[in-house]
């Protein structure tokens, strides 16, 4: 059985008139160490689709499972532990706070339990010195370079050893030469994990790099083989 397992998830907005209907009967499936990117023009939905997904947003129709659970049966309380243990996310913007050091930001995740137990210290360690952050553990994101914050919020994603990372145009802020490290990074550590991976890009080169391709258009997800 799937991992994850998306189904028939439709979004709806309400407006003055009829529903805004920004996904319409999506569907996928992942297993275990599998992953997929998920292409499409702006405002097609992707995002939409991703943070149903990572439980940020709620369908308005359809299901989303994750290691057989429904986290959306589940109250807000749950939810919240529920994401914060099995979903990693990285986004286009890395989202780190400005006041605190590396070391500190990917150990963010950790402070929802109220304190940080020394094994998650030596994971965030760990996890900075495989992404290459290994000697900037004390300086702040203002000491960094766009492709360093990057890979900090990759690190930062990993920490509870989700099940699932989610990565919203995570390279695209990037110039060619860090979009393509970042890329490198993402694929090289996911395959280290052994998490599932699910990656909304403009990006057709990285989008080739991944196991399986879908295509969202008009709010409908359809699974595309992109030409290498």
């Amino acid at each position: 059985m799937p991992e994850l397992i998306v189904d028939n998830v439709t979004r709806q907005f309400p407006t003055r008139g009829d529903a805004l209907t920004v996904l319409r009967d999506c569907s996928l499936a992942l297993e275990a160490g599998q992953n997929t990117a998920i292409i499409g023009p702006s405002g097609s939905g992707k995002s939409t689709l991703l943070y149903i997904i990572g439980t940020l947003d709620r369908p308005t129709h359809g299901t989303v499972q994750l290691a057989g659970e429904n986290p959306f049966l589940l109250d807000e309380p749950r939810l919240a532990a529920f994401r914060n243990e099995r979903i990693g996310f990285v986004f286009q913007d890395h989202h780190l706070l400005p006041q605190c050091s590396v070391l500190e930001n990917v150990l963010v995740p950790a402070l929802a339990t109220g304190s940080v137990a020394p094994d998650l210290i030596a994971r965030a360690r760990d996890l900075l010195n495989r992404v290459g952050l290994g000697g900037r553990l004390d300086h702040r994101p203002a000491e960094l370079s766009g492709g360093e914050r990057q890979r900090a919020a990759v690190a930062r994603a990993l920490l509870r050893r989700p099940r699932l990372v989610l990565a919203d145009e995570p390279t695209g802020n990037l110039d060619r030469t860090n979009a393509a490290l970042v890329g490198d990074l993402l694929l090289e550590m996911q395959k280290q994990e052994g998490t599932m991976l699910i990656v909304v890009t403009h990006s057709l080169d990285l989008a080739r790099r991944f196991s399986q391709q879908y295509e969202l258009d008009d709010g409908r997800l359809k699974q595309v083989e992109l030409a290498v």
